[in-house]
C-alpha cells in the first residue's frame, strides 16, 4: 500500500485556495438536472463523488458539457422527468448522491438499481426508504436489510399526506426528500426525533430557493414544500470552497502559528461547517473573517484552551477538533457524534484507535470521545480506512514536531485530490542541528 511521510514543521502559513464544495457540487449537479433550462456551473469540485454523481446523470439522459479545462460545466435541465427510465448505477462510497439519487429516482417512475462499494453497503439507508414508502415509491433491498444496494421499482408516487422520517442518523435523507417536493403534489416533511447536521439541511434549502423553490421549515421538525412550485435554472450558479475541508487549514493556522488565509468561504457562506471558524476563535484562535476568505493565527498567548462540547451540528469538521485537542491545556470532550460510525468508516473507534497510537489516552463512549493531551510518539504510521477526512486530517500532527506516515494518501480524492500539496505548500520544515 502507498504511504506518505510527512516531515515535522516548525511552523504553517500562507495561503490555500479551497477546491469546490462537495456537498454543494452535488447538491447543484441533481437540482440543475430536474430544472427547467441550461445551467452553468462554475467551480464544480473535482473528486471521485462528484463524478460518480457526473455519470450517473449522464447515464440518466442528461446533457452536460464540460467547459475547455475549467471546473465549469453546462447541464441541460430536463424539467423534472429524466429521459432514460431504467439504469444500473455503481455510485462508490459517495453517501450524497447515494441518499439523493435514490430519493429522486424513487419517485421517477422508472426500474433502477443503485450500488456502491463494500462499506457504502454498510451504511444505512432504511429511513429514507421507509419514508419514500409514504409517497408511493417502490424499493427493494438487493442485500442486508435497511441498507444498500437498492432495486427501485416503477411506482406512481404522490404526496398522500405528511411524510415522518427519523433525523437522528444522517441529514441527507431529509435533503434527498426535500429536494423530491417539487416532483411531487406537494410534500410536507415531519422529523421524528432530533435533526442531525441541521446546517446541511439549510445548505439544501438555500439551493432550492436558487432554483426557485421555497421550503418553509417550521423549527427543525417540519419543512413544507408547496403544490405547484417547479425547479427553474438560475442561470448560473457558483460552488463555494469546501467549509469542511477548511476545518485543516484554518486549524494549521491555529496550530502552526499562521496567518494561514483560507479562499473560497467568507462571513457569507451557506455552508454549515464555517462555524468551525468561530469554534477556533472560542478556544483562542485568532480569526477574521472577510467576504470571501478567513484568516487564523495561532493564540496570542499561544494556549489552546480545552473544550467540551456538543458538536452535532458539524459533525465532519469536527474529526479536525479530535486532532487539535492534542495540542490543548486539558482533556477534550467531543460530544453527540453518533454519526461518525455510520460515515465512510466508524470514524468514532478509527479516530481513537489512530489518536492512540500516538501515546495519548483517549476514551471512546458511544457518541462522544474524549482526548487527553500529552507527549506525542514520533514516527508513528496512520491507517486511514479509505476515509479521506481521517488522511487529511492527521496531518495536522506535523505541527507538534514530530514526523508521521499516513497509509493511503490518495484516498483523498473522494473531495480533495490536492490536499497534501496544499498543505505542504503552507509547512516550514523544523531544523535539524
Amino acid at each position: 500500500m502507498k504511504s506518505l511521510q510527512l516531515a515535522p514543521v516548525s511552523g504553517l502559513r500562507g495561503e490555500v485556495h479551497l477546491p469546490g464544495s462537495k456537498s454543494i457540487s452535488n447538491r447543484v449537479l441533481l437540482l440543475a438536472a430536474l430544472a427547467e433550462g441550461d445551467t452553468i456551473v462554475r467551480g464544480l469540485l473535482d473528486s471521485d463523488d462528484v463524478r460518480y454523481m457526473l455519470e450517473a446523470l449522464k447515464a440518466l439522459g442528461v446533457n452536460w458539457q464540460q467547459l475547455g479545462d475549467s471546473r465549469d460545466f453546462v447541464v441541460e435541465g430536463c424539467g423534472g422527468v429524466l429521459p432514460e427510465s431504467s439504469g444500473d448505477f455503481f455510485l462508490g462510497n459517495a453517501g450524497t448522491a447515494m441518499r439523493t439519487l435514490s430519493a429522486m429516482l424513487a419517485v421517477q417512475g422508472g426500474e433502477y438499481t443503485v450500488r456502491g462499494v463494500e462499506r457504502m453497503h454498510e451504511r444505512p439507508i432504511g429511513d429514507l426508504v421507509d419514508a419514500l414508502a409514504q409517497v408511493g415509491a417502490q424499493v427493494e433491498y438487493l442485500g442486508k436489510h435497511g441498507f444498500p444496494p437498492l432495486k427501485i421499482k416503477p411506482r406512481s408516487v404522490s404526496s398522500a399526506g405528511p411524510v415522518i422520517i427519523k433525523g437522528d442518523v444522517s441529514s441527507q435523507f431529509t435533503t434527498g426528500l426535500l429536494q423530491c417536493g417539487p416532483l411531487l403534489q406537494g410534500l410536507e416533511i415531519n422529523i421524528d426525533g432530533e435533526l442531525i447536521s441541521k446546517p446541511y439541511v439549510d445548505m439544501t434549502i438555500a439551493l432550492m430557493q436558487r432554483f426557485g423553490v421555497t421550503v418553509q421549515r417550521d423549527g427543525w421538525q417540519k419543512f413544507t414544500v408547496a403544490a405547484g412550485q417547479k425547479y427553474v435554472s438560475p442561470g448560473e450558479i457558483y460552488v463555494e470552497g469546501d467549509a469542511s475541508s477548511a476545518s485543516y487549514f484554518l486549524a494549521a493556522g491555529l496550530l502552526g502559528g499562521g496567518p494561514v488565509t483560507v479562499y473560497g468561504v467568507g462571513k457569507n457562506s451557506i455552508q454549515g461547517d464555517v462555524a468551525f471558524a468561530d469554534f477556533i476563535e472560542a478556544i483562542g484562535g485568532q480569526v477574521q473573517r472577510n467576504a470571501n476568505s478567513i484568516d487564523v493565527c495561532a493564540p496570542s498567548d499561544q494556549r489552546v484552551r480545552a473544550f467540551d462540547e456538543d458538536f452535532n451540528a458539524i459533525p465532519d469538521a469536527a474529526m479536525t477538533l479530535a486532532v487539535v485537542a492534542l495540542f490543548a491545556d486539558g482533556p477534550c470532550t467531543l460530544r453527540n457524534i453518533a454519526s461518525w460510525r455510520v460515515k465512510e468508516t466508524d470514524r468514532l473507534t478509527a479516530m481513537a484507535t489512530e489518536l492512540g497510537k500516538l501515546g495519548v489516552k483517549v476514551e471512546e463512549g458511544d457518541d462522544w470521545l474524549r482526548v487527553f493531551p500529552g507527549p506525542l510518539r514520533d514516527g508513528v504510521s496512520i491507517h486511514t480506512y479509505d476515509d479521506h477526512r481521517i488522511a487529511m486530517c492527521f496531518s495536522l500532527v506535523t505541527a507538534a514536531g514530530i514526523s508521521i506516515t499516513i497509509e493511503d494518501p490518495d484516498c483523498t480524492a473522494k473531495t480533495f485530490p490536492g490536499y497534501f500539496d496544499a498543505f505542504s505548500a503552507l509547512t516550514h520544515p523544523r531544523e535539524t542541528k
